[in-house]
């Protein structure tokens, strides 16, 4: 597989290297230079809640170059197809990680996992572009920025793939067929952006209103909580095969960015890794014939006595036919389970958060019943990439499981019936057949001689079973005791059973992240399904829709209150209200007017205490240094009452 990947990479033509050729490893590269110009660019239009320090000595800041945020991975369910195809054109290099690659044949072995970090850094970081000029709120700059890498993209992988299009694997249509979902990605992406800058474009001109994507309850949500609040029964409506056997649709669920993004992902992959696997697969069964072929001719020159290679030789011919078929068919198969696994994860996904909303937690086991916070946060960000390497690292496991049955199935029962050989093969299956059914026919048995002679009779004639109360103990006793040692030697075949009946199950189950592979009590040593659990809380704390709407109703509520406040002075104003944000500059004028007119309520005032002075004090100190100015003059006609009452005022 990782050779199949690399070749896609090389751009080779059979053994000659095409001198057209465009390293998209190199590209890479280098489109980390535009892709950090691009976030720079829309990191300074972004605006920071918080002021800094460093905003006031720098004035061309003013709170620019805030964070960037290229994807809601909380739960948004805005643009959730575009952020699909856009994890899309992510899908090849993903593989790409997935193969290894990245590794230089002589770094040091122990220091990978620092390689691969940097790997997936410089990754994200090419495609970093295509997720925020989707997510940035300037329509017209992330459009027209969009569309530039995008056309970049467009035609250094079209070109690529047009002029060197041969592999040393698939021939010379190998490319094409590894690269077209990318590049069909990308052309939807293209035109998304397009799409943005028309309509960045109407709202400037004023042919369209701004869409609002602040909103926090979605349609869909305010739906579910209105359905839970009707008091009618909801009506059940007729539902088709596809429904009732297949997938139900549910008018209040919508899957979040990140699923649809995962799903996508894991689909595009399992397509890149089904080719690849093919490609090998094919590659090992020629050399296999190849083989059979040398074996052939030193068969010609050695002594026909002592001939061990053509003794050899049917027996690889027969092999290398069965082999190539049973992989052939088994790949179909496991890329089919692969697939129904896909979507039935995104059934399973629903199901558990709408009983997690309904406060059911039954379905897990007691120790995930309150996983920590910060176990859930991180499941977060573990789940997309884990959930993408689990389903193609099942579909390998899977597929080399179900082509070993399949050799067993050809080896034990298709080819004894093509020899001839059906006596013999009915005489064997009729032996294990035996045996399976007398065993079976003994537990069976057991169970019988139980229920008809060791149990009491039923209390009432309308019980299903007898009561779980011995009878005829002493005969209980010895039918233990003889029954013990035939027990010992079916419980070792049945132990063997056992063993390979979870290996069976635990492989066919290895890519359902939602489901735990370990027995109960050790669920908590399945990584996989522990972070399942915690992502499932994530979203179920951060998109329960009764709780959104609730918090929409109250922050509602609160702006409500405030766009009512009534002011004192209707005379003076023939609006019933006025904004909260003008109402408190409104009630101190019309304060200061009255004063202005009634100097003598300004002692009458009540004073809050510590508080400080502000603008309707300078009337209290124009109103006495008036009052000083009349006790003077006063003073000076000999009027000692006056000056007294002004004294006392001045003293209040």
């Amino acid at each position: 597989m990782a050779l199949g990947m690399e070749t896609v990479r090389s751009g080779t033509s059979g053994n000659k290297t095409c001198d057209n050729e465009i390293s998209m490893h190199i590209f890479l590269h280098y489109s980390i230079i535009p892709a950090v110009f691009i976030a720079a660019v829309l990191s300074y239009l972004q605006r920071r809640v918080r002021h800094l320090p460093i905003d006031e000595k720098i004035s061309i800041l003013k709170g620019r170059f805030g964070i960037v945020v290229p994807l809601d991975f909380t739960g948004s369910f805005s643009n959730r197809w575009s952020y699909g195809f856009a994890f899309g054109t992510v899908s090849s290099s993903v593989i790409l990680l997935f193969s290894e690659a990245y590794v230089p044949v002589n770094f040091p072995t122990w220091a990978r996992v620092f390689v691969y970090l940097i790997g997936a850094l410089e990754v994200g970081l090419a495609y970093y572009p295509f997720f925020a000029c989707l997510s940035t709120p300037f329509l017209g700059f992330g459009a027209v920025m969009g569309i530039l890498y995008t056309v970049v993209w467009v035609i250094v992988t079209l070109w690529d793939t047009i002029t060197c299009p041969g592999g040393l694997v698939l021939g010379q249509y190998q490319k094409p067929i590894f690269q077209w979902p990318s590049i069909l990605c990308l052309i939807f992406l293209l035109g998304r952006f397009v799409h943005m800058l028309v309509k960045a474009v109407r709202i400037h001109m004023g042919l369209e209103n701004k869409e609002d994507q602040g909103g926090l309850i979605q349609t869909h949500q305010a739906k579910y909580v209105q359905a839970l609040m009707s008091n009618s029964p909801e009506r059940r409506m007729m539902k088709n095969w596809f429904q009732r056997k297949i997938y139900d649709w549910d008018p209040y669920f919508k899957f979040p960015n990140r699923i649809i993004g995962t799903s996508v992902v894991s689909i595009i992959g399992l397509y890149m890794i089904t080719i690849a696997d093919h490609s090998v697969s094919s590659y090992a069964f020629d050399y296999l014939d190849k083989l059979k072929e040398s074996f052939a001719d030193l068969s010609g020159s050695c002594n026909q006595t002592d001939n061990w290679f053509a003794a050899v030789i049917p027996h690889m011919e027969r092999f290398s036919y069965v082999a190539r078929k049973a992989w052939l068919v088994t790949a179909i198969f496991s890329c089919l389970t692969s697939v129904s696994y896909i979507f039935h994860v995104l059934s399973c996904y629903r199901k558990h958060l709408r009983r997690l909303w309904a406060g059911n937690k039954s379905f897990l086991p007691k120790y995930f019943h309150n996983p920590t916070p910060a176990v859930s946060v991180a499941a977060i960000a573990r789940y997309s990439g884990w959930q993408i390497a689990f389903t193609l690292w099942g579909y390998l496991i899977i597929h080399f499981v179900q082509f070993l049955f399949a050799l067993i199935v050809a080896y034990g029962i298709i080819l004894p019936i093509v020899n001839g050989r059906v006596l013999e093969l009915l005489k064997h299956l009729g032996l294990i057949l035996l045996t399976v059914a007398l065993v079976i026919g003994l537990v069976i048995l057991q169970i019988i001689l139980v229920q008809i002679f060791f149990l009491q009779e039923k209390i009432s004639p309308t019980n299903k079973n007898k009561p779980l109360a011995l009878n005829n103990r002493k005969a209980f006793h010895n039918f233990n005791y003889f029954f013990f040692f035939y027990n010992v030697i079916m419980g070792l075949s049945n132990c063997i059973l056992r063993l390979f009946l979870s290996v069976v199950v635990g492989t066919w189950l290895v890519s359902r992240i939602d489901r735990t592979i370990m027995q109960r009590g050790y669920e908590f040593l399945d990584p996989g399904y522990n972070t399942w659990v915690g992502m499932i809380f994530a979203d179920h704390y951060h998109g329960n829709p009764v709780m959104i709407c609730f918090c929409h109703i109250l922050l509602n509520e609160g702006l409500a209150r405030k766009k009512r406040t009534q002011p004192s002075y209707t005379q003076f104003n023939n609006e019933v209200s006025v904004p909260a944000v003008y109402s408190r500059a409104r009630r101190r004028w019309l304060l200061l007017y009255t004063l202005l007119k009634n100097p003598q309520l300004i002692l009458l005032r009540k004073r809050r205490p510590g508080s400080q002075q502000n603008g309707l004090d300078t009337i209290t100190l124009a109103y006495v240094l008036e009052s000083q100015s009349r006790a003077l003059s006063l003073q000076k006609r000999d009027d000692p009452d006056a000056v007294g009452t002004l004294r006392e005022r001045q003293v209040c």
